[in-house]
């Protein structure tokens, strides 16, 4: 829970988590989660398990015409989120 705890915490349009446990120890478990820092490496890995598939046509578009959008458009493309 640490591990994941920090991920959100690091994530960019993260400002703040709600957190709980059913026992003391979860939740003092939780907290320590503030003080963990992830490598950019870790950070990477969870970014690419946890990053939902693409619906259509928004893959389509990626794969298709990505260099006839501006950069407004390209925002859904989530490799950097």
């Amino acid at each position: 829970a640490q591990v994941a705890l920090a991920w959100l915490l690091g994530r960019p349009a993260v400002s703040s988590l709600v957190i709980g446990g059913r026992t003391e120890t979860q939740f003092r478990d939780n907290i320590a989660a503030a003080s963990l820092m992830l490598s950019g490496e870790e950070r990477e890995r969870l970014d690419a398990v946890s990053r939902p598939p693409l619906l259509y046509p928004y893959w389509h578009q990626q794969l298709t015409a990505k260099d006839r959008f501006g950069a407004a458009d390209l925002v859904i493309d989530r490799s950097g989120i």
